[in-house]
């Protein structure tokens, strides 16, 4: 069995919005329906489990009420997105063996990249994970506390990871229970993985899967979606 995490927990204060950025509405319906409803129509995963802000709940089961039919529970996160993935993964089935987490925020994501992510893994058996990402397109400064270049990045060697990151499920709860037991906190799901000792994989994916952020990113989402139900009427 595969299973999604979509994690959907952040209170969207960059947004200046209440309610989270997985609530406004975008195209019709809210940020977070178009994210699971992509899920929904990606062959390979079986179950999706939503995590939301513990005191919005009913307002989270509302937004994707009716949109997916492999919708398993939307359940309370924690007070970091690490928290929160992790009240995702008691969650799931016993039987999962690949687990895809994915923004909740990313509504532009298709579902041939959460195919393809999980396709790549499951062929890959030295790896633990797969992120979807692309190549840095831009010049990347290290710079210090008082913001001086110390040195350009090789840009050959960067990307800009995204979501969805798929992983083993066994892997993905040892490296948990291993940054539980460490103490350490990572910027996103694959870092967890590393530090664990795992070997992460990334594959293309497309540019367009932003992140909704900032008010304007509606904008943007907005005219997206228009032009891919253009594209396919």
């Amino acid at each position: 069995m595969n299973a999604a995490i979509i994690v959907a927990g952040g209170e969207g204060t960059r947004l200046g919005r209440d309610g989270g950025k997985q609530l406004a509405p975008v195209a019709g319906a809210p940020v977070l329906a178009h994210t699971v409803r992509a899920f929904e129509a990606a062959s390979a995963i079986d179950v999706i489990i939503v995590v939301a802000h513990p005191l919005r709940l009913g307002e989270y089961e509302a937004a994707v009420a009716g949109v997916a039919s492999k919708l398993q529970a939307v359940v309370g996160g924690g007070d970091s997105r690490q928290e929160s993935v992790a009240a995702g993964l008691e969650s799931l089935p016993a039987e999962t063996r690949v687990v895809a987490i994915h923004d909740g925020a990313r509504p532009l994501v298709r579902p041939a990249v959460i195919d393809e992510a999980i396709r790549v893994l499951l062929e890959d058996p030295s790896a633990a994970g797969v992120v979807v990402g692309h190549p840095s397109y831009d010049t990347v400064k290290s710079v210090d506390a008082d913001g001086y270049v110390e040195r350009t990045e090789d840009r050959d060697r960067l990307w800009a990871a995204q979501t969805p990151q798929v992983f083993r499920a066994g892997a993905l709860r040892a490296a948990y229970a291993a940054a539980a037991r460490d103490g350490f906190a990572g910027t996103d799901d694959a870092s967890l993985i590393e530090h664990d000792g795992g070997r992460v994989r990334l594959v293309l994916g497309p540019r367009d899967n932003i992140k909704v952020t900032v008010p304007e990113d509606l904008v943007v989402v907005d005219r997206l979606l228009a032009a891919r139900s253009r594209e396919e009427s």
